[in-house]
C-alpha cells in the first residue's frame, strides 16, 4: 500500500511544476471516484476529511475505506489529510487514526468562528508541528481568514468559518507575516487567504483581480519561494454542473467559482495543493436527481450511485489533467512514516 505524506507529494509537485487537487471525501463513492480518476491519469492523490466528514462517516470507517483504496491501487501514492483541524487534540486524534497529514487551522479559535490572534495561531500550529513531525506526519497551517472580498464576510463549512465582516487587508494573507509564521512554526504547507471561500457561493460575478487576488500569491512566493502554498475553497463550480442540478429539480442560484485558468496561473507561483469539495457534491447530487426523474421506478441505490460516481470521476480527471498532476504517480517513491520522522529530526 502506498500511503504517503503531504510533504513528499508537495516536494515532488514543486520539483515538477504541478499542483494536486485535494478532494474532500465522505463515503465509498467519493473515494472510488477519486481513485478511478487517479488510476486513469496516473496521478497521485490527496484524500482529505473534515471534522464534519469524520463525524458523518466515523474515523474507523474512513480509515478502512482509504486503506482499501490504497490496497486496491497500490501503484497510486495516497495521502490521507485532515482538513481544518480546530485544535491540537483534533490533529492528534487524526494522527493516531492513521492520517499521514493534518491541518492545524489556528486562524480561528477552537469554536471555529472566533478570529484568533496571530500569537495563538503560531503557538498551536508550532505545537502540532512538533508532535506530527515526531510521527513522520506532515502539517498544513493557515494564515489569514477565508472570506469574500466583495462582502467581507466568511462562509461556514461544517460549522467552520468566522462570523462578522473583515476589511480587505484583514482577508488577505500578509507576505511578511507569512514569512515569520513559516519560520516560527515549521509547517510543510501554508494555506493562504486570497478571496476564496468555502461552499458554492464564492463570487457574485466572474472573478477578477479585485475579488480573487492571485497577486497576493505572487507576493508570498517572492518572500517564500520554497514554501508550498494551498488554495482553499477552490472549486470551480462549473456552469454545466449548476445546470445539471437545476434541470432536474434543483433550485441553485447563479454563482461563480474559482476558474481553472486562475488556478493554473497560481501553480508556477508556488501553489501545490488545491482544495475541491463543492464540484464533487454538485456532480454527485445532480446525477442522482437526474436518475430519479428519468427512472422513477428504480429503488436500487447501486444504479443511481453508479452514474453519480461516474460523473465525479470525470470531474476528478479534468482537475488532475488541468493541474499537470497526470502522469506523476508512477514517478514517486514513497517514504515510510518512520523514515519521514528521521528526516524531520535531522532537519530540525
Amino acid at each position: 500500500m502506498a500511503l504517503i505524506t503531504l510533504r513528499q507529494l508537495l516536494d515532488h509537485a514543486a520539483e515538477n511544476n504541478y499542483a494536486l487537487p485535494a478532494f474532500n471525501v465522505n463515503n465509498l463513492e467519493y473515494i472510488q471516484a477519486v481513485m478511478r480518476a487517479a488510476d486513469a491519469t496516473d496521478s497521485p492523490v490527496i484524500l482529505q476529511a473534515s471534522r464534519g466528514a469524520r463525524a458523518y462517516a466515523g474515523d474507523a470507517f474512513l480509515r478502512h475505506l482509504i486503506l482499501g483504496a490504497a490496497e486496491e491501487y497500490p501503484h497510486i501514492p495516497v495521502c490521507l489529510h485532515l482538513d481544518h483541524g480546530d485544535q491540537p487534540s483534533t490533529c492528534i486524534s487524526a494522527i493516531t487514526n492513521g492520517f499521514t497529514s493534518v491541518m492545524m487551522d489556528g486562524s480561528l479559535l477552537a469554536d471555529g468562528k472566533s478570529i484568533a490572534s496571530y500569537e495563538y495561531n503560531v503557538g498551536v500550529t508550532a505545537e502540532v508541528v512538533k508532535i506530527a513531525h515526531a510521527a513522520g506526519v506532515s502539517v498544513e497551517g493557515e494564515l489569514g481568514c477565508l472570506g469574500n472580498l466583495e462582502t467581507g464576510a466568511g462562509e461556514k463549512e461544517d460549522g467552520h468559518g468566522f462570523e462578522g465582516k473583515l476589511s480587505r487587508e484583514e482577508l488577505l494573507t500578509d507576505p511578511e507575516q507569512a514569512f515569520d509564521f513559516v519560520e516560527k512554526t515549521g509547517v510543510d504547507a501554508l494555506a493562504v487567504a486570497i478571496g476564496t471561500s468555502h461552499g458554492a457561493y464564492k463570487f457574485t460575478r466572474a472573478p477578477d483581480g479585485e475579488i480573487l487576488s492571485i497577486e497576493t500569491i505572487a507576493k508570498i512566493n517572492k518572500r517564500l519561494p520554497n514554501t508550498h502554498m494551498v488554495m482553499h475553497g477552490s472549486s470551480t463550480v462549473p456552469q454545466d454542473l449548476q445546470d445539471l442540478f437545476n434541470e432536474f429539480g434543483g433550485k441553485m442560484k447563479q454563482t461563480w467559482g474559482v476558474p481553472v485558468a486562475e488556478i493554473q496561473k497560481a501553480i508556477p507561483l508556488g501553489v501545490r495543493k488545491v482544495n475541491i469539495d463543492t464540484d464533487l457534491r454538485l456532480a454527485f447530487t445532480g446525477e442522482i436527481r437526474k436518475h430519479h426523474l428519468q427512472h422513477p421506478d428504480n429503488f436500487d441505490p447501486r444504479n443511481y450511485l453508479k452514474s453519480a460516481t461516474a460523473r465525479m470521476v470525470e470531474v476528478c480527471k479534468e482537475r488532475f489533467i488541468a493541474f499537470n498532476a497526470a502522469g506523476q504517480a508512477s514517478k514517486i517513491r514513497v517514504m515510510r512514516l518512520p523514515d519521514m520522522a528521521k528526516a524531520y529530526s535531522k532537519a530540525a
